[in-house]
């Protein structure tokens, strides 16, 4: 199956209300699975999915960059109208949510690296970002 076909399949399933599907050629086979829709982003979401490893954040000029460890939406805050996670001046620990990465109706936490200072957000709210984009320019302290 061409990677094109497969993005296709993933479209598809996204916009259709299924929560399973499986699909099988000659040349291979395909599971998509997913928690049943909520309808509105910040009402009873799903669990968060869990989150592949995290990208590496990589030496920036002087600064860290932290990337996008998978396809999706980019939110800087839990729901629309609320605050977002972090700002720009923000300090915070190991392990805190900077955002959430939507991918076919779930939800991923996406936490920072390291103890940090936000040195800038460089992803904008509700914007697609694709894998290893860089969504942050930190700063370890």
């Amino acid at each position: 199956m061409e990677l094109q076909e497969l993005y296709g399949l993933m479209e598809r399933f996204a916009s259709s209300g299924l929560t399973e599907l499986e699909w099988q050629r000659e040349d291979g086979k395909v599971r998509l699975c997913r928690a049943p829709a909520s309808g509105v982003r910040g009402e009873s979401a799903p669990a968060a999915a869990p989150v592949p490893a995290p990208v590496p954040a990589e030496r920036g000029e002087e600064n860290d960059l932290v990337k996008a460890p998978l396809v999706g939406v980019f939110y800087a805050a839990p729901a629309p109208g609320e605050a977002p996670f972090v700002a720009p001046g923000a300090q915070v620990k190991k392990g805190e949510t900077l955002c959430l990465i939507e991918a076919m109706k779930m939800m991923s936490e996406i936490p920072a690296p390291a103890d940090c200072v936000v040195e800038e957000v460089l992803a904008r709210d509700g914007e697609l970002v694709g894998y290893g984009d860089p969504l942050f320019r930190i700063r370890k302290v």
